[in-house]
């Protein structure tokens, strides 16, 4: 089979990675980086060993794949020309601003027949893989994602920006339809919010409390799961699993309380989702994180918006 002919569309902090790892994968030639500074796009250009251009449509037409990572507002006006092509698009989250340009994004990839992959990273922690292989019929979730202010992620509130996250892999570790959002949050050192708190209560009776901080002194990821004679909890970044149950003792009235530390082989995120993304779209097939997972997490996240801002 040749070799996927990949472009990045917005070389930024995040883009620049995206093209890196591109440039190392045997299957893939990096075409082309393009952003609309032209020295970032030269930089990373330079360092992948590829072609620059200061304009991403420039790369329309030339390869088969690409990585959108633009500004949210700028998703489906960049991705737009590629998923009209039949062009493959792994588009960073979330999907969209707004519902109506996330459903668009999705129609034009089911039209032409593109792969569309939504850049949930933490769904290829190597931690969430394994918790998600524990969980049986999960009641209660907790999960705290708290981190130090940055400038970078401020075009967006701290629920598409952080809380996602946690909402996605909440939606996907439940797996019922959620029926009732209730949420509080304010904005804090941005004119958007910047800490939330949201309860999610789905029809199979599970719960799940998420909070999430962007102005938080210290770094803390963590999510709790709940469920019959089991209790598990991850530290995203010690990347450390812990499974808590009960264990009978012969003759005793109560049983032992056991912690088991489940063993987690490091991978790294980000190579994973792209080397899922490369996969599907050689193969034609969907990835782990499709356009409609993303844009069931993007609706519920608007939705806990709502509930905080009234509208």
């Amino acid at each position: 089979m040749d070799k996927l002919r990949v472009g990045v569309a917005g070389v930024g902090y995040l883009g620049r990675f995206h093209a890196l790892i591109y440039s190392r994968l045997p299957e893939v030639e990096l075409v082309g980086v393009a952003d609309t500074r032209p020295e970032t796009a030269r930089s990373v250009a330079a360092e992948a060993g590829c072609a620059a251009f200061d304009d991403p449509a420039a790369l329309v037409g030339q390869v088969d794949a690409v990585s959108v990572v633009v500004p949210t507002t700028l998703h489906l006006e960049v991705a737009r020309p590629f998923l009209a092509r039949g062009t493959h698009v792994l588009l960073e989250k979330p999907i969209a601003t707004t519902v109506t340009e996330g459903r668009e994004i999705v129609r034009l990839a089911r039209a032409s027949g593109a792969v569309l992959q939504i850049g949930h990273l933490e769904r290829y922690n190597a931690g969430v893989m394994a918790l998600a292989s524990q969980i049986d019929r999960p009641r209660f979730v907790e999960a705290h994602r708290m981190s130090g202010f940055v400038a970078r992620a401020t075009d967006v509130d701290v629920i598409s920006d952080l809380m996602i996250h946690d909402i996605d892999i909440i939606l996907a570790l439940v797996g019922s339809e959620l029926t009732s959002i209730s949420a509080a949050g304010t904005p804090v050192l941005t004119r958007h919010i910047d800490i939330a708190n949201a309860r999610l209560e789905f029809a199979n009776g599970a719960v799940a409390n998420v909070i999430a901080s962007r102005v938080s002194r210290d770094k803390s990821r963590r999510i709790r799961v709940f469920q019959e004679n089991r209790y598990l909890s991850l530290d995203f970044i010690e990347q450390r699993l812990d499974v808590v149950y009960p264990r009978e003792r012969p003759g005793e009235e109560w049983p032992e309380i056991v912690t088991e530390r489940i063993a987690i082989e490091p991978v790294k995120p980000l190579d994973a989702e792209i080397a899922d993304f490369v996969s599907a779209a050689r193969a034609r097939r969907e990835p782990l994180v499709t356009g409609e997972v993303g844009l069931e997490a993007l609706e519920v996240a608007l939705a806990v918006r709502e509930r905080i801002t009234g509208g």
